[in-house]
Parts: structure tokens; sequence; C-alpha cells
């Protein structure tokens, strides 16, 4: 999967964020005490190297790290700052609450969060559903960027 490359200084107009909160789903940038949960709900549905990015996220000041919650439980999360400077992700929905937007409105929210740090572009390493980033981002492939930053990364063996 390739690398892609968007633009956060001339971000669209998404207003996902407010159509997740009409349904009772907030967005916002984790605190640091909430940190074990947070890292304990990505084991539980992801991977040990997600967890891993997240307490990098979770260890800046502020917080890299954005969440999605309703009625006090995690749906989903999306970090910056976690593997490089200038990433965006890992990020993930819990699997029973995806196609509400909330994966779109957790992209958005962290994008304007590192806008805000003051980058002008942010990097997706590896990015998975290419089509969508480009359809909502007009995001651009960096050429060569296969396997990228993760080629010589250590792997869980049996």
């Amino acid at each position: 999967m390739p690398d892609l490359l968007i633009k956060l200084y001339n971000l669209p107009a998404i207003d996902t964020e407010a159509r997740v909160a009409a349904n009772g789903i907030t967005i916002r940038r984790a605190m640091a005490p909430e940190g074990e949960i947070i890292r304990e709900w990505i084991g539980r549905h992801f991977s040990h190297h997600w967890v891993a990015e997240a307490s990098v996220a979770l260890s800046h000041q502020p917080v890299g790290l954005y969440i999605a919650i309703r009625d006090g439980r995690m749906l989903g999360f999306a970090c910056f700052d976690a593997t490089a400077r200038g990433f965006f992700g890992p990020t993930g929905v819990d699997e029973g609450e995806r196609g509400q937007g909330i994966g779109e409105a957790l992209l958005i929210a962290t994008l304007k969060g590192m806008r805000e740090a003051g980058y002008q572009y942010a990097i997706i390493g590896g990015a998975g559903p290419v089509d969508f980033y480009r359809k909502k981002l007009d995001a651009l492939e960096v050429p060569d960027s296969v396997p990228g930053i993760y080629a010589d990364m250590l792997r869980k063996t049996p």
C-alpha cells in the first residue's frame, strides 16, 4: 500500500462531526488519563503495533490521539505523529459501529489537529483505503513509497 500526501491547508468542507453528533457520538481529543483504557480497547479490536503507536500519540502534549465515544463507550480512534512526525494514523472503528461516518469524522478532526499544530501536509503511511482518501481528501500518492518506512519493522513470530 502506498503512502499518500494530504494538503492540510486546503481541507475540504466535510461535516461528518455534526452528522455523528446527531447520533449521540462525540469526537474529541483524548486525555492522557484515558490512556490505559484506550490502549486496552485498541489491543482488543486491532493490533499490538497500533497499541504501541497509540502510546506514542498519547505521550504528546497536546495529545495526538482523537477518540469517538457514545454513552461513555469508545467506538474508534485516530492518531497523528505516532510512527513518524507528520504521519496520520493508525485509525480504526469498532467493527459493529462502521458505516456511520465515525472513521471519516475522526479523520477530519485529526487532520484539523495536525493543521492546528502547524503542519501544512500530512502523510498517510501505507494507506489502506486509498480510493477513499483520494475521493474525500484529493490525496496524492507518493511515488515509490511501497514498502515505505515499515519495510524493516520487527514482526511477532509464532
